[in-house]
């Protein structure tokens, strides 16, 4: 069991998860300091000064922070965003590299065929010869 962990966490999918997930922890924190201090104080000049995290309405004992969810809301847009860009600027670097990688070299051969059709093949041969 310890070997077969050793090579799920040795395998470079989970490395490279790792990698994401501590630079999207990363990210993370510069979308919230982002949309706290300058999103939400641009949005507030636009709607007459409200700051979305002190939104909020009492429903009996209860209360709702609404600003916190649109400021929650806006922290998924602008990472969404982000990551269809990134993706978008991976994919269009891969299809160049895919596209001069085509351009660049001639259709491959076909491949020899295996040994063993090729022994078959004189055998073949060699019997045909005996036989005239």
């Amino acid at each position: 069991m310890l070997k077969e962990f050793r090579d799920f966490i040795a395998r470079g999918n989970v490395m490279d998860m790792a990698v994401g997930i501590i630079i999207g922890a990363a990210f993370t924190a510069i979308v919230t300091s982002m949309v706290d201090d300058l999103v939400n104080p641009l949005i507030g000049l636009f709607v007459g000064g409200v700051d979305f995290s002190a939104v909020s309405f009492g429903l009996g004992e209860a209360q709702f922070m609404v600003g916190n969810f649109i400021n929650a809301v806006i922290k998924f847009l602008i990472i969404a965003w982000v990551v269809f860009l990134l993706v978008k600027a991976v994919n269009a670097i891969r299809d160049r590299a895919l596209r001069r990688e085509a351009e660049g070299k001639p259709e491959p051969e076909a491949a020899p065929p295996p040994p063993q059709e090729t022994l078959l093949a004189e055998i073949r041969d060699l019997l045909k010869t005996r036989q005239v």
